[in-house]
């Protein structure tokens, strides 16, 4: 049987973590949500660079009209991001319709510049949703301490998001709290809530590679024995968060009011070690209810070769904490090393939106 096929019959949805015009025009998009089972699409600066650097074709003569028209490198951005990703969103929209709003999805992130401005972060998330003017939209807002209470706005706002940038458990529950009050609020203010969804985006593969350097440098046998084990044991754990927030009292009241439930999404799931199973990240992380997004070459090895066991998620929560006390027992810090992840990863976020920036001066500048 199809293991993308098999992923989608279990609960899974499959999203991409890739896009560019080509994709759009080329109708390669279309033919991974017909023949991939591809059921949404997250983008992120490093994606939008690679797009505009290698499909400079497709985006040249755009960019040399809105250069001539005196936009400024981050007018030029936003015109190009917004109606990609509004094509996408049009190209999701039958599923979005199909799923009653839970696949179809498109994400596009706020400049991540203003991951520690919440203000500014809660402007330009509303100028997305505007701009793009999709349903299937979902705007990506970073879960820095910043970040939280702009996610709570948006959702109040009724603006569907994509909370990216989440490592530890500890900040998950916080992003959870946010949603939740976000709807609460919407409520409120008389959005019908059934309308407004969201995802938290997990990052899994990037928590190996710390912990597995720094297992190495202790480079005891224990040690060597736990490599490998502290990303699926800490998204394991995020899942059992997930399940306690839905067994609340208060997501009881939301959910009979129509709330959708803020799935998990597994982010990062292309394999950084390449002696470790390239669909790891997937098959073991697999259950209903959860979001998977991946690279296209992860989801051509899961479609290849990748071996689909069932619910490996549920009930695993005991053994995921016992792997991470083990870790403890090797000196090894969780809530440092989530805090560590959460800096870099804003700071990659931001180095390639200022390569995204270079790249697009650099087309304006060519186009003049």
């Amino acid at each position: 049987m199809d293991p993308l096929l098999e992923l989608t019959d279990l609960g899974v949805s499959i999203w991409l973590d890739d896009l560019d015009r080509h994709r759009i025009t080329s109708g390669n998009l279309a033919g991974l949500i017909e023949n991939s089972c591809v059921r949404g699409v997250t983008t992120n600066p490093a994606i939008f660079d690679k797009a505009v650097s290698s499909g400079a074709e497709a985006y040249a003569a755009q960019i040399s009209e809105l250069a001539a028209q005196g936009m400024d490198v981050d007018q030029v951005i936003r015109r190009l991001t917004t109606d990609d990703v509004r094509a996408a969103c049009d190209l999701f929209t039958g599923l979005w319709q199909q799923s009653a709003g839970v696949d179809g999805r498109v994400s596009i992130e706020v400049d991540p510049r203003l991951a520690n401005d919440t203000a500014a972060t809660i402007v330009q998330a509303g100028e997305l949703w505007q701009q793009v003017a999709r349903a299937n939209v979902l705007i990506k807002i970073p879960a820095t301490k910043a970040g939280l209470p702009a996610i709570t706005e948006a959702i109040a706002a009724g603006i569907s998001v994509n909370v990216t940038l989440i490592f530890s458990v500890n900040r998950y529950r916080e992003v959870i709290a946010a949603y939740e009050e976000g709807l609460v609020r919407a409520r409120a203010a008389g959005h019908d809530i059934a309308t407004i969804s969201s995802v938290a985006s997990f990052f899994v593969s990037r928590v190996d590679a710390e912990v597995d350097a720094q297992l190495a440098a202790i480079g005891t046998p224990d040690a060597t024995r736990l490599r490998g084990t502290a990303a699926i044991a800490n998204a394991r754990l995020a899942w059992v968060a997930y399940e306690e927030a839905l067994a609340t009292r208060r997501w009881a009241e939301l959910a009979q009011a129509g709330a959708n439930p803020q799935r998990p999404l597994w982010a990062s799931t292309g394999v950084k070690d390449p002696s470790y199973d390239d669909t790891r990240y997937v098959v073991d992380l697999a259950t209903a209810g959860c979001v998977n997004t991946m690279p296209e070459s992860t989801l051509a090895a899961v479609a290849q070769h990748g071996r689909v066991i069932g619910d490996t998620v549920r009930g695993t929560g005991a053994a995921a904490a016992a792997t991470w006390r083990d870790l403890a027992g090797q000196g090894i810090d969780q809530g440092a090393v989530c805090d560590q992840l959460e800096v870099e990863g804003v700071q990659k976020f931001i180095d390639s939106w200022e390569q995204l920036r270079s790249t697009v001066r650099n087309a304006m500048s060519g186009s003049s």
